[in-house]
């Protein structure tokens, strides 16, 4: 995947508004040797799993799993996996839920030091195994304007802190837009969805920022 300057980027993001997803996705599959997608099956993740697998069936999709999804999450996500009969590569924590139950006394809150160390250990080191071990050169990601202050700074393109060209193609739609496309895809949805490292639903973990 050819590396693009500061200014390419600006000028294919400002093409990508009036393009659709799926023409998103075609384009950098097709300079792609080695996409993925990334998901925690969180709302909406359906969306980017069917568009991304739409144009590349067997695209690697990560899943990190923190261990502290919800019975809802977990039978939404086997539903998608079956549905969409997707490549799903799983990474979860070197550690158990009940060792660091143990050693922390439970999820630690965020003004609680033991918080980062919690953090690394369920969500950062997995994601950082499962890049290394994939070594994509493409990212697919269902990053959206408006869910957080650091995403509303990127855009459609973007490059990871490790380079790698994260793409975003759903980064303008609405939570309505989405609704309509799950609806006419036929596609389902979870929204009892936990993530113990934000807490708040308008924190980031330091996954992307």
């Amino acid at each position: 995947m050819k590396k693009y300057s500061e200014s390419e980027l600006k000028a294919l993001n400002q093409q990508f508004k009036g393009i659709s997803p799926s023409e998103i996705i075609q384009w950098a599959v097709k300079s792609s040797d080695r996409p993925v997608v990334t998901t925690n099956f969180r709302p909406y993740e359906a969306a980017i799993l069917n568009a991304c697998t739409r144009i590349d069936p067997k695209m690697t999709v990560v899943w990190c799993d923190t261990g502290y999804n919800t019975p809802q999450t977990y039978l939404h996500a086997n539903s998608v996996i079956d549905k969409l009969d997707l490549n799903v590569k799983l990474y979860t924590p070197q550690q158990t839920a009940a060792y660091r139950d143990a050693l922390f006394g439970g999820i630690p809150q965020i003004d609680n030091p033991l918080h980062d160390e919690f953090t690394k250990q369920v969500k950062l080191e997995p994601f950082q195994r499962a890049m290394a071990e994939q070594q994509p050169d493409v990212w697919f990601t269902n990053l959206r304007k408006g869910q957080t202050a650091f995403r509303d700074s990127i855009e459609i393109l973007s490059y990871s802190k490790d380079g790698v060209l994260k793409v975003s193609p759903f980064y303008h739609w609405t939570d309505e837009q989405l609704d309509s496309y799950l609806l006419q895809n036929n596609l389902p949805n979870e929204f009892k969805y936990f993530d113990p490292t934000k807490v708040l639903g308008n924190r980031e973990c330091g996954l992307h920022a």
